[in-house]
């Protein structure tokens, strides 16, 4: 029953007491004293407003705790044990809670066909990309050599997907050095980074930093795919380090399109895919950015970003600086 149902209840049931007592004191009492009367009925009023306040000030306490409650980010219900329907609410947690943990089987199974399909496809394309090299027509090389690169970047892109979205998601975290990473990022686009004929700029010295050394090289990967995306004539890539008292300040600057001020707040939202058109050249799924941030914030740096549409773009991130203790 609500609080309104029993708070009428309580009141009602007063009055009716009170109407009955002053029935009786007229109709049954020969002696009747007006002022008694008075007195009593006073009381009984007292009696109505003391009951009603305490259960009025019950009711905006609970509720103040339940909205205190939804601001949480936990499973709340345990909280409310002396709750209304309790146990119509512990039976749809059940059936809820038994709801997810089969969608969560589902979707891991998923994740983990993908990423056997993505290693198992790795060998027919690297027999492609040998079988590439010995095709005399130099125009069709290139053409084939380009789709099968792309094919590679996708797979690796897909494969470390599922590995991000997992619950099993395998940090190594350890003492690395950003400018072996660096190197090995653009080692990894070196095809289309030559392609583009980008002029490539490393100002960086060896710099041990307190991270995962494959997925910071995935984030790096990921902010050269989007210089290569958004290339301009004339591309210059720019990859730095800043050494600080803490922290290490890793800066990867490209001269492209850059980004529209409407949207470099949303970049690193899932899906998002913005309103450049890449030249007409590339599709975008919005997960590469999301992807990227997501690793990043899992390995405790930060990742920012400043741009001017139309003459550069430069994405910053902030890594601790490794200790003498994990070296």
């Amino acid at each position: 029953m609500s609080y309104l149902h029993k708070n009428r209840l309580w009141t009602g049931m007063l009055l009716l007491l009170a109407a009955a007592y002053n029935l009786y004191y007229y109709c049954l009492l020969k002696a009747a004293d007006f002022w008694q009367m008075i007195y009593i009925n006073i009381l009984l009023g007292l009696t109505v407003l003391a009951v009603t306040g305490a259960d009025a000030y019950r009711y905006y306490k609970k509720q103040a705790f339940k909205k205190e409650l939804l601001n949480c980010n936990y499973i709340i219900w345990p909280e409310l044990a002396d709750g209304e329907n309790l146990e119509i609410i512990r039976h749809d947690a059940d059936i809820l809670e038994e709801q997810l943990r089969v969608q969560f089987d589902l979707n891991c199974d998923l994740q983990d066909y993908i990423a056997k399909w993505c290693h198992e496809i790795k060998l027919p394309l690297s027999a492609s990309l040998l079988m590439n090299e010995k095709i005399k027509d130099a125009k069709l090389r290139t053409s084939q050599r380009k789709q099968l690169e792309t094919i590679r970047q996708q797979l690796n892109g897909a494969m470390l997907g599922c590995k991000v979205q997992s619950s099993l998601f395998d940090l190594k975290v350890c003492s690395a050095d950003i400018l072996q990473c660096i190197k090995t990022a653009v080692h990894n686009n070196q095809y289309f980074l030559i392609q583009k004929q980008f002029e490539i700029k490393i100002q960086a010295s060896p710099l041990n930093v307190y991270t995962d050394p494959s997925w910071l090289v995935y984030v790096i990967d990921q902010l050269i795919q989007n210089a290569v995306k958004y290339c301009s004539i004339n591309p210059v890539l720019c990859i730095g380090c800043v050494e600080k008292e803490k922290e290490i300040e890793l800066t990867v600057e490209d001269n492209g399109e850059g980004i529209q001020p409407k949207d470099i707040r949303r970049i690193f939202d899932r899906g998002y895919t913005g309103s450049n058109h890449h030249n007409g050249e590339y599709k975008s799924t919005g997960m590469g950015l999301y992807m990227a941030s997501q690793i990043l914030e899992r390995l405790g740096h930060q990742i920012t970003v400043e741009s001017e549409y139309g003459v550069y773009t430069r994405f910053h991130i902030l890594l601790e600086k490794a200790r003498t203790a994990y070296l």
